[in-house]
């Protein structure tokens, strides 16, 4: 019988992954109250609400100053550091008219044309760096 893993160490190593938030409970804990304001746009009333007043319907919400700073700047990235999970967020890029190829392209940093002729060709090599410890 093999000795237990430390899940400590275990969720660890899920953040050295370059380029990668991988949605644990510890984010979806830190993201509650955003990923329940993410699904409020779903319905019509709400939409209006926020495009008429994005952040005084933010101010509504049980969100950190930091969460409702990257929705108004739509840093999405920083959104999912902040406990955001994509599936949620995709309602509010939505809400913006953004496809989710054109919220994710900007997420890569990569240009819209750039980043959906990646996908179409298979996506990103897996060779290249695998760890945040090997950045120079």
């Amino acid at each position: 019988m093999s000795a237990p893993r430390d899940i400590h160490a275990y969720l660890d190593e899920l953040e050295d992954i370059p380029g990668t938030r991988v949605f644990t409970a510890a984010r979806a804990r830190q993201g509650y109250q955003l990923n329940q304001f993410a699904m409020s746009p779903m319905k019509a009333k709400n939409r209006e609400r926020w495009k008429a007043g994005e952040r005084a319907y933010l101010d509504e919400w049980k969100l950190s100053e930091e969460q409702k700073q990257a929705l108004l700047d739509r840093d999405y990235n920083r959104l999912l550091d902040l406990g955001g999970n994509i599936y949620f967020l995709a309602k509010v890029f939505s809400t913006d008219g953004k496809s989710f190829l054109q919220a994710v392209s900007t997420m890569s940093g990569m240009s819209l044309e750039d980043y959906s002729a990646m996908m179409i060709a298979g996506g990103r090599s897996p060779e290249g760096q695998r760890s945040k410890k090997e950045q120079k």
